[in-house]
């Protein structure tokens, strides 16, 4: 490279990829005097991605691209999403059709397995989960040391990454059978962990998972019922946070899914790996976004000026006030999982022949987003925290609990982008690069000179 700063003709400094007329799977890179073909990767859905893993060994540059908006970490068949056009498929089949005729469980076999299982695959599949509902009753002494007001997914995080502890059994990323131990454990354990941390936070007992109930019917249980008095799952209930779990379980390589496939890639066992999802899940700018919206809601319920001051406030950039639950970094068209939440919160709503004014609200800001040009022209469309957020409300489900939900439902989201990346022949431990612009080498001085 001699040290010429890339260019290309007469434009000094600039860096630039061209694609080549006569060759479509390359991509022909100019630094200066050099020029290198790098691969084009064409996807099945017509993706295309520029290859630059030997781009550093070759040139001696890296890339820099913050926040990774235009870098493919990886190919993955699990699955495919088209922001533009508002399109989400789980192996190929649209979650419009997923959500429509099947259960949580039922999906979430099809995302680690890569196929919708037969009957009796499903069977086998449902009674094995069933095998793995109840805590090692050690892992109840974890909950005493909480604080009664600690979050629950503080909680969360810190007992799937201690079941490392207790199934020492199953951590070798290497071995399949304990690979699938460990997914078996997580799938049926984490409903039973996140109902204790809901149980530990109210001074209530804990409830044991019942197997004869389905998989959402058992975690509902869990949360409400005490020893008391009987208490009978509502199907209805059920059903909308069955919608909800299948909707939020992936969603392509977002701040989680990335956080596990970056901490697996060091052959950390599968516990460790999803307890480092859920942590990043718990960041407002993600999976607590949903629980943001709500009080945004609430926000505006209180305050007498009603809708139309906060639309005035997102409009004004020198507020400070940004409406959550609209706009999303992939989505530039209505999230198809919104319209999906958007119908299930009317029916339960009208079932149970109540007014929400936060559902109110909510329909009020939307039928603004989709009408106001400013909203329009930014494609600021309803993402699917800004309905889903009030289906929990609806259920009960206290505020604090929604990001937990939403770690139930992208956990085999998780699990699926964990085995992939193992079964990879390409897997390498993730080190990204960075450009360094601290200060040159200086001279060290003596504490008493300083």
């Amino acid at each position: 490279m001699s040290g010429k700063a890339g260019t290309i003709g007469n434009a000094p400094r600039e860096t630039t990829v061209a694609a080549q007329q006569a060759a479509p799977e390359t991509a022909l890179l100019r630094l200066g005097d050099q020029e290198i073909e790098l691969p084009v990767v064409v996807g099945s859905e017509g993706e295309h991605a520029v290859d630059i893993s030997k781009l550093r060994s070759q040139t001696g540059y890296i890339t820099l691209d913050e926040g990774y908006v235009n870098t493919g970490t990886t190919t993955s068949a699990i699955t495919y999403l088209d922001g533009e056009t508002g399109i989400l498929r789980y192996r190929g089949y649209p979650i419009e059709e997923l959500a429509a005729h099947s259960d949580f469980v039922e999906v979430s076999y099809l995302l680690m397995f890569g196929e919708l299982p037969s009957a009796e695959q499903l069977d086998e599949f449902r009674q094995g989960l069933r095998q793995h509902t109840m805590l090692h009753e050690d892992i109840k002494s974890f909950y005493s040391g909480f604080p009664r007001d600690a979050h629950p997914m503080a909680i969360l995080g810190s007992v799937v990454g201690a079941l490392s502890t207790f199934y020492q059994d199953s951590l070798d990323p290497k071995d399949p059978s304990q690979v699938n131990i460990s997914l078996y454990r997580l799938m049926a354990k984490l409903p039973t962990i996140a109902a204790f941390s809901h149980k530990k936070s109210i001074g209530q007992p804990f409830i044991y998972p019942r197997n004869d109930l389905s998989y959402c019917a058992n975690f509902l249980q869990m949360m409400f019922a005490v020893p008391t008095e009987e208490y009978t799952v509502d199907p209805d209930f059920a059903e909308a946070l069955n919608l909800l779990l299948i909707v939020h379980a992936d969603h392509e390589q977002n701040c989680s899914t990335s956080t596990v496939r970056m901490v697996g890639s060091a052959d950390a066992n599968l516990f460790a790996s999803i307890s480092a999802g859920i942590c990043a899940l718990w960041g407002p700018l993600h999976g607590g976004a949903n629980q943001a919206c709500v009080e945004m809601l609430e926000r505006i319920k209180a305050d007498p000026d009603g809708v139309g001051k906060y639309v005035d406030l997102a409009k004004d950039k020198d507020s400070g006030f940004r409406l959550m639950g609209f706009g999303h970094r992939v989505y530039k068209n209505y999230d198809p999982r919104a319209k999906i939440i958007r119908a299930t919160c009317n029916r339960l709503l009208s079932k149970m022949d109540r007014k929400d004014p936060i559902f109110e609200i909510a329909q009020e800001l939307e039928s603004v987003a989709l009408s106001d040009p400013y909203f329009v022209e930014r494609k600021l469309y309803p993402n699917v925290d800004f309905y889903s957020g009030v289906v929990y409300r609806a259920l009960g489900i206290p505020v604090g609990m929604f990001t937990v939900l939403f770690a139930m439902g992208r956990l085999p989201g998780w699990i699926a982008h964990w085995m992939e990346m193992h079964e990879s022949n390409t897997k390498r431990i993730q080190r990204p690069r960075q450009v360094y612009t601290g200060a040159q080498k200086r001279e060290y001085l003596p504490v008493e000179k300083r």
